[in-house]
């Protein structure tokens, strides 16, 4: 009776298209088989641990607050990652009063410690997950340890670390972030940096000027961006170096930071960055005019109407319909000006401040001019259209009327 390997040899080429076929057939059960008992175990794991924070949650208040013996589930990895995840999750969302309980909490279980530790002494993916929880903590002694991810060699420490130490939001954290950027320069992608940057020093933004003044290429750059989202009304000073700077960051944080300088300087160098190529530094020096609220503005702000950016448009008629003075003149500068996008923007400002009714009184209660011209002015204000023989009229206004007197 021949052997099966005997048949197979009988089979020439064709017997190595049954072992393939065969070979196929035993890998495709084995990852099958390899599924089934993947998901199975999930499936277990997942109920066990939604039963296991089931319990913890009925006693979360004592367990917090040291009633029950921390060494109850300390011992436990099962367990302490779960509680960990917990308080790390509630912290997030917590108030004041809350965190800080939430974090002494933290502290004298010696989850912090751990995670210290292990953000120290562990490699790979371990490092990363210590280094993002220690930075949701937002503990301060953590910063060291995240401090030391920043100077690692694979770049996914290093984002890892950094994300953490801006997830902390302190100017501590700050200061290492600036000092390890000095020494090694842009090693990681621009926009985490960023983001860390603004989150650590908008309670300090004075902690990037020297190092905006002594940076150079692409690191500038980000640093500037940083400087222009976090600058305050304290740097103005600080400030004016940047105005004529050829970074246009550092112009839109000097037009930030002018809004609440001495009037006078504040005045000048608004006046000279509304006329600025670029937009967002308009935008800003346009807001930051608005904020000084002064009659002499209207110009630049009657100029920031008629700009080609939508954006400059609606805060420039946000400003002038906030100035405390007569409408009617600012109006009628308004329609001068010829420009049916301007017009728009400043009446969809007078709809939201909810100020149509008080410039339609001023019209109507207006003396000087003549009743063409007022009529005209508010045929304009009801229909929002601006035709070429109204804007002739309205344009030579002010020659011949009151309105502006």
């Amino acid at each position: 009776m021949e052997s099966i390997f005997e048949k197979l040899w009988r089979l020439g080429p064709a017997a190595l298209v049954l072992k393939a076929i065969v070979a196929a057939i035993v890998a495709n059960g084995l990852l099958l088989g390899f599924i089934l008992l993947r998901r199975t175990y999930r499936k277990w794991y997942f109920a066990k641990r939604d039963a296991r924070v089931f319990e913890l949650r009925q006693d979360w208040d004592r367990l917090i607050s040291g009633e029950i013996p921390y060494e109850t589930w300390r011992q436990k990895s099962f367990d302490r990652r779960i509680v960990e995840s917990i308080a790390l999750d509630a912290l997030e969302a917590a108030g004041a009063q809350k965190s800080a309980r939430l974090l002494k909490f933290l502290r004298e279980s010696g989850l912090i410690e751990k995670r210290i530790f292990e953000a120290r002494t562990l490699t790979g993916w371990r490092r990363m997950r210590a280094l993002v929880a220690l930075g949701q903590t937002r503990a301060l002694e953590g910063i060291s340890a995240m401090a030391d991810g920043l100077r690692d060699r694979d770049p996914e420490i290093r984002l890892a670390a950094l994300r953490g130490l801006g997830r902390t939001a302190a100017p501590q954290a700050a200061e290492e972030i600036l000092a390890w950027v000095g020494e090694r320069g842009l090693s990681v992608p621009a926009m985490p940096l960023q983001n860390a940057l603004i989150q650590c020093c908008a309670e300090r933004p004075q902690l990037l000027i020297p190092y905006v003044q002594h940076a150079e290429g692409p690191l500038r750059e980000v640093l500037g961006r940083v400087l222009g989202e976090v600058a305050t009304p304290s740097l103005s000073v600080d400030l004016l170096q940047f105005m004529g700077d050829e970074l246009d960051e550092l112009r839109a944080a000097a037009a930030r930071a002018m809004s609440h300088a001495e009037r006078g300087l504040a005045f000048d160098v608004l006046s000279e960055l509304v006329g600025d190529p670029i937009w967002f530094v308009r935008l800003r020096a346009i807001i930051s005019l608005g904020e000084l609220s002064e009659p002499r503005a209207i110009p630049d702000l009657i100029r920031g109407l008629t700009d080609s950016n939508r954006l400059v448009r609606l805060r420039a008629a946000e400003a002038l319909v906030k100035l405390k003075t007569e409408m009617a003149p600012i109006f009628q500068q308004v329609i001068a000006t010829q420009d049916r996008y301007g017009l728009q923007a400043y009446l969809t400002a007078l709809e939201n401040a909810s100020l149509r009714g008080k410039l339609e009184e001023e019209l109507l209660a207006c003396t000087a001019g003549n009743n063409d011209e007022k009529t005209s002015l508010r045929k304009i204000l009801q229909t929002g259209v601006l035709r070429e023989e109204e804007s002739a009229l309205v344009e030579s206004g002010p020659a011949k009327s009151g309105f502006l007197s």
